[in-house]
């Protein structure tokens, strides 16, 4: 149903390449949940203004949700609506990433300072309870180290296909070492046709793929140094300069596991090392079909599932 290959029998082996630079068709709702638009707004951690959107009023229950890596905040846009007229909802970009500040260095702690000052900017603890994280991939890493050296701040996560750590482990060569500017393209349309998901993916709704493409380019200008056209607004040292460091810590917040069962992330055995990290794990839920950006292939069963398993954690 959501194979983008066999929705367009003009596919072209790109993402995006077949609409010519156009918005594909969209599901109402996803019309109607992208027109629900946050607030949107910066604050500052460690010298770095880091962009917050928000949804629904203070005072109600808080989620915050956070993106995976090189993604901005906008990949939720279209999921957190669906969840503002019964929680306080907010979702930031990463330094480094959206139109959040660039840094020399980014840590996994450092990304739980931004997350921490989240929680506080959106006023997401405002009902009287700490928030909910929602964390997909990369996501996850600051989440769990938020549960494990912050657990009073969070009253609980829910950790979306983001897999546990492998010792050594980390992106492909060819993105360790980084470079010195992202790729320039001549025209959006140019840009557009250039987005990949990582890991790969061919699987998902086209609106949802131009959305976040889209949320990921900016045109900047000519200089005498570099430059001009459209180009990817995360930092492409990203990788060159983050330090994981140490994730074995465990968890003091009570968790659930959402994961797509198709996910390039969770070859057999890999769901159960996730399971054994978490001593309060109160659910785990296989999105059937769904790969690792499960947002993009599958969001509303994403969004029943995190429906689900909210109540769980409190």
């Amino acid at each position: 149903m959501n194979d983008i290959a066999s929705l367009d029998p003009n596919y072209d082996g790109t993402l995006l390449g077949r609409f010519g630079g156009e918005k594909p068709p969209a599901a109402q709702w996803f019309a109607d949940a992208v027109a629900h638009e946050p607030e949107r707004s910066q604050f500052r951690v460690d010298g770095a203004d880091i962009e917050l959107l928000t949804w629904g009023e203070v005072g109600r229950p808080g989620l915050l949700f956070l993106h995976g890596n090189a993604a901005h905040a906008d990949w939720w846009s279209f999921i957190a609506p669906l969840f503002a007229s019964d929680y306080r909802c907010a979702a930031i970009s990463w330094s480094g990433m959206g139109r959040s500040g660039w840094r020399d260095a980014y840590t996994i702690p450092t990304f739980a300072a931004e997350a921490l000052a989240a929680i506080e900017a959106a006023q997401l603890g405002a009902s009287g309870e700490p928030p909910v994280i929602v964390a997909h991939s990369f996501g996850g890493f600051p989440t769990r180290y938020l549960s494990a050296f912050h657990p009073e701040a969070i009253a609980g996560a829910i950790l979306v296909d983001s897999a546990p750590p492998r010792p050594g482990g980390g992106p492909p060569p060819r993105l360790a070492q980084g470079r010195a500017l992202n790729p320039r393209y001549p025209s959006l349309e140019a840009a557009l046709r250039r987005f990949r998901f990582l890991p790969e993916q061919d699987h998902g709704l086209p609106e949802i793929v131009d959305w976040m493409a889209r949320g990921a380019l900016h045109e900047v200008s000519q200089t005498d140094e570099t430059p001009g056209g459209w180009t990817w607004r995360f930092d492409p040292q990203f990788w060159a300069k983050f330090t994981r460091g140490e994730l074995a810590a465990r968890p003091k917040v009570p968790a659930g596991i959402i994961i797509g069962e198709k996910s390039a992330l969770f070859p057999a055995g890999r769901l159960e090392e996730l399971q054994a990290l978490i001593p309060d794990l109160r659910f785990t839920t296989v999105v059937e079909g769904a790969y690792h950006h499960v947002l993009v292939d599958h969001p509303l069963e994403l969004v029943a599932a995190i429906r689900e398993g909210l109540p769980l954690l409190r």
